[in-house]
C-alpha cells in the first residue's frame, strides 16, 4: 500500500481522490489550509499549510510515495488569468520544489489539453508547471483533460452534439477526441490507477487515454 500526499485534498478533485485511495487501503495526508480542514475526506491525515510556500509543508511530505497536485482556481475562465499565475502555477511551483526535496518517487499533475483555441493563459500557466516537473527530472504522470464533469459543472453537455459532428469529420477529429469531456470518476480512476502503477519518467495521458484507463478498470 502505498502513502500519498495530495496538494488540494479538500476541492473537487482532491477530497473524491483521497476517497477513492482509502477505499483502496492506501494512506493519504491532505494539505489543508487553516481552518479548512473539515472539508477532507474522513480518515485522511490533516497537514496544515499553504499550498503557495512549500516551507510550510514539505517537512510533513516524506515518507509519501507519492504526491498528487491538484491545487487550481475553480471554474477556470479567460477572466482568471492573473490567477493562473499567482496560484495554479506558483502552487505547482511550490510542490515540485517540495517534492522534489522530499525525494518522492512519483509525482502527478492534472494539466490541460493543448493546443487549444481558447484559454491561452490558463494552458500557459498549466504547461509552466509541466516544464517545472521535467526540470527537477521527477518520475510524473501528467492528465490532460479538457472539461471535467462533475456536480454542479455539467454545462458543457450542451456541447455534445457539436463533439460528434466534429468527431466525424476528419479535419475535427484529432482536436474533438483531445479536447472532449471527461468525468470526475474518469479522472480519479486514472488518478487511482497512476497512484498503483507509477511512471518512469514522464507518462502524458490525453482524454482519450485518461477515458480508456477508467473503461480498463
Amino acid at each position: 500500500m502505498a502513502l500519498i500526499f495530495i496538494a488540494g485534498a479538500t476541492g473537487f478533485m482532491g477530497r473524491a481522490l483521497s476517497e477513492e485511495l482509502l477505499r483502496r487501503g492506501h494512506t493519504v495526508r491532505g494539505l489543508a489550509r487553516p481552518g479548512s480542514e473539515q472539508r477532507l475526506a474522513p480518515g485522511c491525515e490533516m497537514v496544515s499549510g499553504d499550498p503557495l510556500d512549500g516551507a510550510t509543508y514539505r517537512d510533513r511530505i516524506a515518507p509519501a510515495d507519492t504526491f498528487v497536485h491538484l491545487v487550481g482556481v475553480a471554474h477556470p475562465s479567460p477572466a482568471k488569468a492573473a490567477e493562473f499565475r499567482s496560484i495554479d502555477l506558483a502552487s505547482a511551483r511550490a510542490a515540485v520544489s517540495a517534492a522534489a526535496g522530499a525525494g518522492i518517487r512519483h509525482f502527478i499533475y492534472v494539466s490541460v489539453a493543448h493546443p487549444a483555441p481558447m484559454m491561452r493563459e490558463y494552458i500557459a500557466a498549466r504547461t509552466e508547471g509541466e516544464e517545472a516537473i521535467r526540470n527537477a527530472g521527477l518520475h510524473a504522470t501528467i492528465l490532460r483533460p479538457w472539461y471535467v464533469l462533475g456536480r454542479g459543472r455539467r454545462w458543457p453537455v450542451v456541447l455534445l452534439p457539436a463533439y460528434w459532428v466534429l468527431g466525424a469529420l476528419p479535419n475535427t477529429r484529432e482536436s474533438a477526441a483531445r479536447l472532449g469531456l471527461v468525468t470526475l470518476p474518469q479522472m480519479i480512476e486514472t488518478m487511482a490507477r497512476a497512484v498503483e502503477r507509477p511512471a518512469r519518467g514522464v507518462r502524458i495521458l490525453e482524454v482519450p487515454q485518461i477515458r480508456l484507463r477508467a473503461v480498463a478498470a
